[in-house]
């Protein structure tokens, strides 16, 4: 079975293929994931090309025909789409932990085994934050850090419902390092402002997770159209905000025992690109941190 998001495997696989099966990837890949669910005749007639090159091409990148592709597909799409009540309702919480808890709800014990529960916390949390910053490409890394410590570039920084937090987490400190960073206003005729004065020297850092928000491919593609360049921290599935995007940070989501997804390994993440910050600007950035640090002095701040 193929491992990560599908297009993206596509993408990674198609270097592999025989011209012939390239262009049924390129079919798909030009129309995903709706081309995923044609019939094998209808992609070798797009792709002019015969019905067994789609069946070798399917089986080069690890599938023994067309349903089991769009199974994996529908399983990425449901997963992709999931929210937390549809994963509470699909009994995620069949964990040690819950296990525990079950049998001490029945004989009346306290519900929570804490010990358990600790347990696999740190083997679930581990694992992820482990598999986040391996799986995270060094080449979009230090692109993201270099143009994030490009001080002639201007930084609006955009999250979700609950990545908000993230985005206010690394753009606090980038305000610390470097001027000229902000947040993107919630009010609507700030927002308008700030989004129409948008230029080619604008970085826009946006934090987008399932359930992924219209908002934000929207104003992705209005910065792009400027010429500024995207910054995107998303999930293993990606944002649609993905196909605007000049770098794609992808985190686990994977939480203990929970419906909800975990910002634990984004946030090792924005740590690490913090990090490089901190490098790339070396002396600039410790003089605008003692700058920092005496004005907040003398407003009686700190």
């Amino acid at each position: 079975m193929v491992a990560g998001p599908l297009a993206e495997e596509l993408r990674r696989r198609l270097g592999e293929c025989s011209p012939a099966e390239r262009k049924v990837g390129r079919v798909l890949l030009a129309g995903w994931p709706a081309a995923g669910f044609e019939t094998v005749a209808t992609l070798a007639d797009r792709a002019a090309v015969s019905a067994p090159t789609v069946l070798r091409f399917l089986g080069r990148i690890g599938y023994r025909g067309m349903p089991d592709f769009q199974a994996a597909l529908r399983t990425e799409l449901d997963a992709r789409n999931a929210s937390p009540l549809t994963l509470y309702d699909a009994g995620v919480l069949g964990t040690p932990a819950e296990d525990a808890a079950d049998r001490s709800a029945a004989s009346g014990e306290p519900a929570v085994d804490a010990a358990t529960l600790l347990q696999h916390s740190s083997a679930v949390f581990s694992a992820a934050v482990a598999r986040s910053l391996a799986e995270t490409p060094p080449h979009d890394l230090e692109h993201a850090i270099r143009l994030l410590a490009d001080r002639k570039r201007r930084v609006t920084l955009a999250g979700g419902r609950f990545t908000q937090l993230l985005a206010q987490y690394l753009g606090l400190h980038l305000m610390q390092l470097r001027d000229d960073v902000r947040f993107l206003p919630d009010r609507d005729v700030e927002r308008t402002a700030v989004l129409t004065a948008l230029t080619r020297r604008d970085i826009l850092v946006i934090f987008d997770y399932r359930r992924y928000e219209d908002d934000k491919v929207t104003i992705a593609e209005l910065l792009r159209e400027q010429g500024g360049k995207v910054v995107l921290f998303t999930d293993a599935w990606l944002s649609p905000v993905a196909t605007h995007a000049d770098v794609v940070l992808p985190s686990q989501v994977a939480a203990p025992s929970s419906p909800y997804d975990s910002l634990v390994p984004t946030l090792a993440v924005v740590e690490t690109v913090v990090a490089g910050i901190v490098r790339a600007l070396g002396e600039e950035g410790h003089a605008r941190m003692q700058r920092g640090e005496e004005t907040a002095r003398r407003a009686g701040l700190y």
